[in-house]
C-alpha cells in the first residue's frame, strides 16, 4: 500500500502542475470518496472483491460545465500490474480496477478511465479509456490525430476529446432533440411565441446567460422585471463584441420585440398557478439547465440552429413555402470534407442562415490548426457570412457570440449588394459554401438559385474552391445561366443526394462542386458524378431524420475517398465531359451495377412500371372527361 500511494502522490503532483487544484476553475477532485449522491449511489456496490461493499477509486474528478462527465483514475505501483489480458482482474491491475469503477458510473456518465502504474515519475505508464454514458462500449482515448494517449492532459483537453467520440456527440444530440420537444411545446402552450421567434428566445437567453450576474440574479427577480432585465443583459454582452455599432443594433432589434411580448411578463390567470413567476423565468431556467452546458463546451455544435430546425418542423403548413431549408448538420461536416478546409482557408457563406457552415467550417478549421495564433486569426478574420433576414442575421451573429467570436465577418445585406460584395472581394476568400433560398415558382427566374451559385463564385479568387447544395432541377432543367457560370467557372463535381434530406421538406438536392475562375468550356474538363442516395439516416416518428444504426461515419468516408481520388464505380460514379445543356446528375451517366439484380427485384420493378402506366392512363382518362364536362 505504502508503494501504491508514492503512485497517487505523482498523479497528484502531475494533475497540480496541469491546473486541476486551481482555485475557481470549476473542476473538482475527489479522493478515495465522493460527496454527489448519484456518484456514491451507483459506487455503492462497486467493491473490488466480491462482497458488493462500497468502492472508490483513487481519484473521481467533476466539472461544474457539465455534471454528466467524470474522470477517474486507478493506480498501482507495479508496471507489470498495469493490465490483465482479460481486463477481469481489478483488484490488481490499474486498467482492470479503472475500467471496473468507470462500468458503475457509465450508467448516468460519461466516464474517461484512467490507468496508471508505476513508482517513478519517468517510469509512470499510463492507459485512457472513455465509455459514453447509458452504455457498457469500453474505448480507447485518442486524440485528433488518432493516437491513443500516454500522458495526463488538462482537464479542457480531457472533456474536449470525450466530447467528440460519435457515441458522446450522439448522445449530446439526442438529449438536445428531446428538450427542443419540451421547449416548443411551453413556449408554445404557455407564452404563444410565433414560430420563427421561438430561437431568437433561446439565442438571447443564451447571450445572456453569458453574464455571469445575469445567471446569479434572474431567478430573484419580480416576473415584470424579467423582461427588460433580459434585453438589458444582452445589450451589454453585445457592446462588449468588437463589431460595428449598427450591427450591434441590427442585432438587438428583433430582441426587443421578445422583450415586450405580453405573454412571458407577470402570469396571467392561465399560467399563474403553474408558473407563479412568470412562464418567462421558467423558460430561461430550463435553457439554462439544459442547453446553456452546450454552449459553454462544445464548440463544434450549432445549437442555435438545431433549435430552429426543431421549431421549424412545427410550423403549420408546408414548410417549403417559407422558402426556408435548413442544411442539416451532416451535411455542413459533408461541405468542410469535401471542400477540405484548414487554417488557411477563408470561408464565405453569402446566405448564411443561422451560420451552420461557418460553425461547422470553424471547427474543421480549428482541429487542424496547430498555435493559438492561427485559432485567433480564423475566429477573428477566416469566416465570412451574408445574411438578409434579419432575424436570421441575429440568430447567426449570435451563434459566433456565443463561440467566443467577437469579430466575426456577417453582414446583414443582400448578397448582390454591391458595396457589400466589394468589401468582401478585399478579403479574399478562396472557399465557398452555399445553401441560397429556394425559388417558389417559375416567375422567380430573377431569383434562381443558380444566380446565387455565380454570385458566389464571383466573390472568391480565382482557383477557390466552392460548394452549393441546391435543388436538382438546377442540373437537369435548361437555364442561360448555366453557360454563364461554364463561362467562368469549372464545374468539378455534382453528387445526387438522398431524395428525403430535407424531411418533412419535400425537395430533391444535388452538391455542385465548383472551382472559380477558371472557364470550363476551354478546358473540357470531365466533372465527376456522385450517386449519393443512401447517407443511412432514416425517418423516426418523433427525432425526424437520424443516423439510427450509425451507418454515416463509414459511407461520409467512402464518399469522401471516392471523391478526392475521382474513383469510378458501377453504379456509384461516373466523369463526363458535359455542357451547358447537358444533365449535371450522376444519374444520367452512371453505369448500371447488375450484380445485385436478382429475378424477384426485376419482377418487382416490372409491376411497379406497369401499375405506374396504368394510373397515367386513369389520370389522363379522367382529365379528358372533365375538359369534356367544362366544354359542354
Amino acid at each position: 500500500m505504502a508503494s501504491e500511494r508514492k503512485t497517487e502522490i505523482l498523479v497528484r503532483d502531475k494533475l497540480r502542475a496541469l491546473g486541476f487544484y486551481k482555485p475557481e476553475n470549476g473542476v473538482t477532485v475527489e479522493e478515495q470518496k465522493s460527496e454527489v449522491a448519484k456518484i456514491k449511489g451507483l459506487l455503492a456496490k462497486a467493491s473490488k472483491n466480491t462482497k458488493g461493499n462500497a468502492g472508490y477509486p483513487e481519484f473521481i474528478i467533476s466539472n461544474k460545465k457539465d455534471p454528466a462527465f467524470l474522470i477517474v483514475f486507478e493506480c498501482k505501483p507495479d508496471t507489470k500490474k498495469h493490465e490483465s489480458k482479460k481486463r477481469d482482474k481489478p483488484v490488481e491491475f490499474a486498467v482492470d480496477g479503472a475500467i471496473h469503477y468507470a462500468l458503475h458510473l457509465s450508467k448516468h456518465f460519461t466516464v474517461v478511465a484512467v490507468a496508471v502504474s508505476g513508482a517513478t515519475k519517468s517510469g509512470l505508464k499510463i492507459s485512457h479509456f472513455l465509455i459514453p454514458a447509458g452504455t457498457e462500449e469500453v474505448k480507447e482515448l485518442k486524440n485528433e490525430a488518432g493516437s491513443t494517449l500516454d500522458e495526463l492532459i488538462p482537464f479542457d483537453d480531457y472533456y474536449r476529446l470525450a466530447s467528440f467520440d460519435p457515441d458522446v456527440a450522439k448522445k449530446r444530440h439526442s438529449d438536445l432533440l428531446h428538450f427542443s420537444r419540451e421547449l416548443h411545446e411551453l413556449i408554445w402552450t404557455k407564452a404563444k411565441i410565433s414560430e420563427e421567434d421561438k430561437p431568437l428566445l433561446v439565442s438571447g437567453t443564451l447571450i445572456a446567460l453569458m453574464n455571469a450576474t445575469f445567471i446569479k440574479t434572474f431567478s430573484n427577480l419580480p416576473a415584470d422585471e424579467v423582461q427588460d432585465a433580459w434585453l438589458g443583459t444582452i445589450k451589454k454582452e453585445l457592446s462588449k463584441a468588437e463589431i460595428p455599432q449598427a450591427k450591434k443594433d441590427t442585432m438587438l432589434q428583433p430582441y426587443s420585440t421578445i422583450a415586450v411580448h405580453p405573454n412571458l411578463g407577470k402570469p396571467d390567470s392561465r399560467t399563474a398557478k403553474e408558473y407563479p413567476d412568470g412562464v418567462f423565468k421558467e423558460i430561461i431556467s430550463r435553457i439554462a439547465e439544459n442547453v446553456w452546458p452546450y454552449i459553454n463546451v462544445y464548440h463544434d455544435f450549432d445549437v442555435v440552429g438545431q433549435f430552429y430546425g426543431e421549431f421549424l418542423k412545427y410550423t403549420a403548413g408546408d414548410k417549403k413555402s417559407l422558402g426556408i431549408v435548413l442544411t442539416p448538420r451532416h451535411i455542413a461536416e459533408l461541405f468542410s470534407l469535401v471542400l477540405n478546409v484548414g487554417p488557411e482557408s477563408k470561408v464565405l457563406d453569402i446566405c448564411a442562415g443561422t451560420g451552420g457552415f461557418l460553425i461547422s467550417a470553424m471547427q474543421h478549421m480549428l482541429r487542424k490548426s496547430v498555435t493559438e495564433h492561427q485559432r485567433s486569426e480564423i475566429k477573428k478574420k477566416k469566416l465570412i457570412g451574408i445574411e438578409n433576414n434579419p432575424k436570421m442575421f441575429a440568430l447567426a451573429a449570435s451563434n459566433m457570440i456565443l463561440r467566443g467570436d467577437g469579430k466575426a465577418n456577417l453582414h446583414q445585406a443582400s448578397c448582390f449588394d454591391e458595396a457589400v460584395i466589394k468589401a468582401i472581394k478585399k478579403q479574399k476568400p478562396n472557399v465557398g459554401m452555399l445553401n441560397p433560398p429556394y425559388a417558389q415558382s417559375k416567375s422567380d427566374a430573377e431569383l434562381h438559385e443558380l444566380y446565387f451559385v455565380k454570385q458566389m463564385l464571383s466573390c472568391l479568387e480565382t482557383g477557390s474552391i466552392a460548394a452549393a447544395i441546391v435543388p436538382m432541377s438546377c442540373a437537369i432543367a435548361p437555364n442561360p445561366v448555366k453557360e454563364e457560370l461554364l463561362k467562368h467557372h469549372t464545374l468539378d463535381a455534382v453528387m445526387s443526394m438522398p431524395q428525403d434530406l430535407f424531411y418533412p421538406v419535400g425537395i430533391v438536392t444535388c452538391i455542385m462542386v465548383w472551382i472559380a475562375g477558371k472557364p470550363h468550356l476551354k478546358t473540357e474538363r470531365k466533372t465527376w458524378f456522385g450517386y449519393w442516395r443512401e447517407d443511412g439516416f432514416v425517418k423516426t416518428k418523433h427525432r425526424g431524420r437520424i443516423d439510427l444504426h450509425n451507418k454515416w461515419p463509414i459511407i461520409r468516408d467512402r464518399w469522401i475517398e471516392m471523391y478526392r481520388n475521382r474513383e469510378i464505380h458501377p453504379g456509384e460514379s461516373a466523369a463526363y465531359t458535359v455542357g451547358p445543356k447537358d444533365e449535371w446528375c450522376a444519374e444520367a451517366y452512371i453505369e448500371t451495377n447488375y450484380s445485385g439484380l436478382t429475378k424477384e427485384l426485376f419482377e418487382a420493378d416490372i409491376k411497379r412500371f406497369m401499375l405506374f402506366n396504368l394510373m397515367l392512363d386513369i389520370v389522363g382518362s379522367s382529365t379528358e372527361e372533365e375538359e369534356t364536362d367544362e366544354n359542354q
